[in-house]
């Protein structure tokens, strides 16, 4: 019987040593396979919550034909600037935000509240289908990676943000350019989804952010931003749209050193003939040529970098005026020398009179014709005789006469009316400069104030 015992034993202790190895050395773990069936993989997760066995198909909005999918937008907006008159648009870089909720992507295995996903991963989830309708042009992002975003929460809510860079048509009204007020606006749209099934409008809190240190070379953004809707109406139907607008004040920092004080100065430049003496024809004559060349070139230049609009700009104003004033004392001096030579006209013209009124005595005489005549009496005349006596001759003028047809009192008289033209000349032309400066600025800050007020 002892034998048999003992040959057992052996048996016994290796079925054992077996079975606490297979446990223990790390063949089969039992805790482990419960761990790897609650806690699974990202990529297994996706899978399950949008891959093709999901039942998620990215071509149908949530909710179909239920109610219309809400999606909330805001902007922040990095950089704001490239206004141009010319083309009527500006340039922005911006980062959009949309947000709306999928039932259909609500999640509670994965134990964060929210799930980044790669823009990779992007073509099966369903997005709005937003444009910007007064888009002229737009650039994505993709440095280093596409700057784009999309973030998933657990009840479903959807977060997509991305970055672009767009240019947009804004129609400018310029006639107070340079000292007027633009209202440039950005428009929202849906392009194929009806209200009936998308509703686009903006975040509650703060929809419409700006960087802080954000300036513009031309132009001071207001901090006050219209927002609004601007639902379209197509044959295809009624679509949404959400606006705002920014409202934006010029600054004549730049148009004041370019264009004004140049222009200012040059019409100051053609009073400066006023002072001239009045026989300096050349001096007087080629700085009124000068300023009118000088004005016409400046008002060519002005009109180089704005579009080529129908009605009257402020600036045209100013410059036309301007170019009146200059071309107005170049007028001056042709006044002036016209009355100062007035005295020679008088006097050749007093002279040709005398002429005239001395050449009405009519003389003849005969040469050897004497035989020929005969007087009433019957004698015969005599050769070279006079046939007919001369008139008598004209009373001498009164002195009087003499005095004021004289030359030299001639010349003073109009010579002194040519110096009173320029003496008026001196105060008329800046007085009236400066009275067309007062109205013109009141006229354009009322304009400015109405439009500030209307905005």
């Amino acid at each position: 019987m002892l034998p048999r015992v003992t040959t057992r034993i052996p048996y016994a202790l290796s079925f054992f040593f077996f079975f606490f190895f297979f446990f223990q050395g790390g063949f089969i773990r039992p805790s482990s396979c419960k761990e790897e069936v609650k806690q699974s993989s990202p990529s297994d997760f996706l899978d399950k919550l949008m891959g093709r066995t999901s039942g998620y198909d990215a071509r149908i909005r949530p909710n179909f034909k239920g109610p219309p999918v809400n999606v909330t937008c805001n902007i922040f907006i990095n950089s704001f600037g490239s206004i141009t008159e010319t083309t009527m648009d500006y340039r922005l870089n911006l980062f959009l935000r949309q947000k709306w909720n999928d039932p259909r992507l609500a999640y509670s295995e994965y134990p964060d509240d929210s799930l980044d996903l790669d823009p990779s991963s992007w073509t099966p989830c369903w997005k709005p289908d937003l444009f910007f309708a007064n888009e002229k042009g737009a650039n994505f992002h993709g440095v280093t990676t596409d700057n784009k975003l999309l973030r998933i929460f657990q009840d479903g809510s959807v977060l997509f943000s991305i970055r672009l860079t767009l240019i947009l048509s804004c129609p400018m009204d310029l006639k107070n350019f340079p000292m007027d007020i633009q209202t440039c606006t950005m428009q929202l749209e849906s392009f194929g989804y009806t209200m009936n099934d998308l509703i686009f409008e903006w975040l509650s809190e703060s929809p419409v952010q700006v960087a802080e240190d954000l300036t513009l070379p031309q132009f001071v953004l207001e901090e006050e931003m219209d927002l609004g809707y601007c639902t379209k109406y197509y044959n295809t139907g009624k679509f949404t749209c959400i606006e705002v607008k920014f409202h934006l004040e010029r600054q004549m920092g730049y148009y004041l050193i370019q264009m004004y004080i140049p222009s200012l100065l040059i019409v100051i430049l053609s009073w400066v003939s006023f002072w001239i003496n009045m026989d300096a024809a050349p001096a007087r004559v080629g700085l009124g040529i000068t300023t009118v060349l000088t004005m016409t070139t400046q008002s060519s230049g002005s009109r180089a970098s704005l579009p080529k609009v129908s009605y009257v700009k402020a600036i045209d104003i100013w410059m036309a005026v301007c170019l009146l004033f200059v071309f107005a004392a170049l007028l001056e001096y042709a006044a002036v020398n016209f009355v100062s030579r007035q005295h020679k006209e008088f006097i050749r013209l007093r002279k040709k009179q005398r002429r005239q009124r001395i050449n009405r005595g009519f003389y003849f005489r005969g040469y050897g014709l004497g035989h020929c005549l005969q007087n009433k009496d019957g004698t015969t005349a005599l050769e070279g005789a006079t046939v007919f006596a001369p008139p008598p001759p004209p009373p001498p003028p009164p002195v009087a006469m003499t005095t004021i047809y004289d030359a030299d009192a001639l010349r003073k008289r109009f010579v002194d009316r040519a110096k009173r033209i320029d003496t008026i000349s001196r105060a008329v032309f800046p007085l009236s400069f400066l009275i067309f400066n007062i109205l013109l600025l009141a006229h354009l800050q009322g304009a400015s104030w109405r439009i500030s007020d209307d905005v």
